[in-house]
């Protein structure tokens, strides 16, 4: 493809604060955003040059979206994959429908993963009652979790089930036609890669991210992770080939499961850029967010290599008292601690309200500084 230099428009489907991120690299380089959002309210997607508010159901949206944008991108997975083909046929889209199709829906991306002979949790597709009690027998433990097919991240539209469980009640309880039945694994850790894929089938991987989780939700993410080189070098190789079994062109990231026999196991695919990948924006030579510019408009790959040890810490609501702005002093007083506040007009428990990237010339020392600041703002120590 002829790639798109300066000045062209990239069309963005979603409204977030990765779609924020992604609008404010792309001015730095001279391009511009239309965001289309699905929503009258615009949030963080507010700093893009044009908002399109209207339905993803509107066919003037489409058309007006499709006028705008030179080649398209999505921010978040779950857009109507009817959608993403309409926009596909008319220009350029980034990831492909295909791609995000399979990731925005927990049965095709497992039945993916299978076929390709990756590694991941034992698993059964549902669809009764009938068909969850024989899942729950076939669990390899005591215990597993229930996850709905389409629309479910941060832990939303997941429940944990025991083996022994009634599978009449639990299935009228979790009220969905399809849903997936994973093992619980027994974990010794989780990791993140980013993968970048070009048109052109060139291919990168950022350091992996050890991540730290709670309540479902990305807490604390420390890069490079601290686990042996040979399954940080396993799991690029398995990411890479993820990418290249997929087809790929973006940034896409890929969790990993770490059991407590050391084994790898594929928990999710996301494609587009990752809640983990934040520290990219200040501690890597191009950021997650350039990443997908250059995939998108047909540019050569940036550099991935990490500049400097980090470590992201996620802003949630739960730290805003009485929903006020916090006392960012305890931040903006350390030295290698970078604030990014994604504009959004309310808090709320687990809602993701910016992050913090803390830089040293040592995890350790990247970790230490970040610990000091959770403190302040009465969290725990990470385990």
């Amino acid at each position: 493809m002829t790639p798109l230099l300066p000045g062209h428009t990239i069309g963005v489907l979603g409204g977030g604060q990765l779609g924020r991120m992604l609008t404010l690299e792309a001015r730095r380089m001279g391009y511009r955003i239309v965001s289309w959002t699905d929503s009258t309210h615009a949030g963080p997607a507010d700093v893009a040059d044009e908002v399109i508010t209207d339905s993803f159901e509107s066919a003037e949206a489409l058309e007006r979206f499709l006028s705008e944008s030179d080649v398209a991108t999505v921010e978040f997975e779950n857009i109507p994959r009817t959608l993403l083909e309409a926009i596909e046929s008319r220009i350029r889209l980034a990831p492909s429908a295909k791609a995000v199709g399979i990731c925005q829906h927990r049965e095709r991306e497992k039945g993916f993963l299978s076929q390709h002979g990756f590694p991941g949790p034992h698993y059964s597709v549902v669809d009764s009652a009938e068909t969850l009690a024989k899942a729950l027998v076939s669990l390899p433990g005591e215990e597993g979790i229930l996850k709905t097919a389409e629309f479910g991240y941060d832990g939303k539209g997941q429940l944990r089930v025991r083996q022994d469980g009634n599978a009449d009640a639990i299935w009228s309880a979790f009220d969905t036609p399809r849903a997936v039945l994973e093992e619980l694994v027994d974990l010794a850790g989780e990791i993140s890669v980013l993968v970048a894929r070009s048109h052109d089938g060139q291919t990168a991987c950022y350091d992996p991210a050890e991540n730290f989780h709670s309540n479902h939700i990305l807490d604390v993410s420390i890069i490079p992770a601290r686990h042996p080189e040979a399954l940080l070098t396993e799991a690029r190789e398995i990411a890479l080939s993820i990418a290249e079994a997929l087809g790929y062109e973006g940034i896409m990231a890929i969790e990993f499961f770490i059991d407590q026999r050391g084994r790898l196991l594929v928990n999710e695919l996301a494609p587009r850029p990752h809640n983990s990948g934040h520290h990219t924006l200040d501690a890597c030579q191009t950021s997650q967010f350039e990443q997908q510019l250059r995939t998108a408009c047909g540019l050569p790959l940036g550099g991935t290599a990490s500049n400097v040890p980090s470590v992201m810490w996620n802003l949630l609501g739960d730290i805003w008292p009485d929903g006020k702005e916090p006392d960012w002093a305890p931040i903006l007083a350390t030295p290698g601690a970078k604030l990014h506040l994604y504009g959004k007009n309310k808090a709320r428990p687990g809602r993701k309200m910016g992050h913090v990237t803390f830089t040293a010339a040592t995890a350790d020392a990247a970790l230490a500084s970040a610990e000091q600041c959770r403190q302040a703002f009465g969290l725990t120590l990470l385990d």
